[in-house]
């Protein structure tokens, strides 16, 4: 019984995943507005009553992979040894995903920054983006915060990091990876933190330079 729950399981994360991928074909190729869920249920090979059984609409399949990456995300932080402070914690999971996904390429994110151009999925976008803070803020909330800072900041903080290193590997004349621009990014802002409260730890030690502080290693 439990092989074939989980055969079902995969199949049915292939099928959502095959479904996303199509949406977000046919909405660059076509354009939102022009993009029908029977199209796109054409397009996975499944029927429109199939696609029901896996999204609302067609807002919903297009959104899908950054929803579970996002969801992971969370998990990977939950997943971190109890010793790291609440940013160690977020750096360290942040490190996994790009381990184990190697994050996104280039045409991947050209292809969703076109597609995310419209105004009903900057809205689900935004509401994805509120979930995850406040997800987030939850699994740190028992760890170490800096200084006192709470865990809602800790988050905006990093959160804001994220942000600012895809706008910037988003630019046309960048050549770093998203990856290297996002620890660069989370190096800067957690850097005016780490001058206000260093240290007692020696360089190199536990939780690398800066590491009670923000800047933790990740």
């Amino acid at each position: 019984m439990g092989n074939t729950s989980g055969l079902r399981e995969r199949k049915k994360a292939q099928t959502r995943q095959a479904v996303h991928e199509a949406a977000l074909r046919l909405t660059v190729e076509h354009g939102l507005d022009n993009v029908t869920v029977e199209a796109i249920a054409d397009a996975a090979n499944i029927s429109r009553r199939t696609f029901s059984n896996y999204f609302d609409g067609k807002e919903d399949a297009l959104l899908y992979g950054d929803e579970q990456r996002l969801d992971t995300l969370v998990l990977r932080v939950r997943e971190q040894p109890a010793g790291r402070t609440a940013w160690q914690a977020l750096r360290g999971a942040l490190q996994s995903l790009y381990a184990e996904t190697g994050g996104p390429d280039r045409e991947w994110h050209q292809r969703a920054r076109l597609a995310m151009r419209h105004p009903s999925l900057l809205a689900r976008q935004l509401a994805g983006r509120v979930r995850l803070e406040r997800s987030l803020s939850q699994a740190i909330a028992e760890r170490e915060q800096p200084g006192g800072v709470g865990p809602e900041m800790v988050t905006a903080a990093f959160l804001s990091a994220m942000r600012i290193a895809t706008q910037r590997w988003c630019a046309d004349s960048e050549t770093r990876s998203l990856h290297e621009l996002t620890v660069l990014a989370l190096d800067e802002i957690a850097r005016p933190f780490d001058e206000a409260w260093p240290s007692p730890c020696p360089s190199g030690g536990e939780g690398g330079p800066g590491g009670q502080g923000l800047g933790g290693s990740g």
